[in-house]
């Protein structure tokens, strides 16, 4: 797992240098705080001031890291599509399966993540589905993340055999991959099962290995 006070995971990795970590311990005492004060006020009773207050930073801190509230609330998965965006932008498509290096991408990013971030998500995640406005900033930022992934895997793709695929098929297809994730958070959080790391990629592995199912079936003739 990533170490955020580090460039890079695994054996690469080097030091930040020290505003860059006094930076990221901000931020992460931001997010940890949000999520607990909103979940225990509600997102919307929940004020800045009361955020920053709690951290002991100023506002101007707070708005130098997060544009607002929501994006503090979101944070954990705006980390996980950010890194998730980063790695398919160095990926090369020719040579493998489309909705294979959709999925190997994400893979690599919900591995990337650093410790704790399961723990974040969750919250997140259930503050998200309790408050309307939160879940429709979450979903405009699933756009912007999936419009992104889109013109990246199309011009990845460029000239030759199966580049012809076009736009829309490579949307949908994400779209598919997409799906399946959002089916396998809804079996990691359901109360009373295992929310761990390895808990989620087992629920990525299963509802995956779904999809060539589903292919299967709307090529299936009625």
């Amino acid at each position: 797992m990533a170490d955020s006070e580090t460039g890079k995971t695994g054996g690469g990795r080097t030091e930040l240098p020290l505003r860059e970590r006094k930076k990221l311990r901000t931020r992460r005492a931001l997010v940890e705080t949000a999520l607990q004060l909103f979940s225990e006020k509600g997102f919307g009773a929940a004020t800045l001031d009361e955020l920053v207050e709690a951290v002991e930073v100023s506002k101007r801190t707070f708005f130098r890291t997060f544009a607002s509230k929501e994006d503090v609330a979101l944070a954990p998965e705006r980390e996980l599509w950010r890194a998730y965006v980063e790695d398919i932008g160095e990926r090369t498509f020719a040579g493998e399966p489309l909705l294979a290096v959709f999925e190997r991408s994400l893979y690599v990013a919900v591995a990337g993540m650093e410790d704790g971030w399961e723990r974040r998500f969750l919250a997140s995640r259930a503050l998200a589905d309790a408050t309307p406005a939160l879940n429709a900033h979450s979903l405009r930022h699933c756009a912007e993340v999936t419009d992104e992934v889109v013109a990246i895997a199309v011009a990845g793709l460029g000239p030759g055999p199966g580049a012809d695929i076009g736009p829309l098929r490579v949307r949908l297809l994400l779209e598919l991959m997409l799906s399946a994730w959002r089916g396998a958070l809804k079996e990691w959080s359901t109360p009373g099962g295992e929310q761990d790391r390895a808990a989620l990629v087992a629920h990525m592995d299963a509802t995956f290995a779904v999809i060539p199912t589903v292919l299967e079936l709307a090529a299936t003739e009625r």
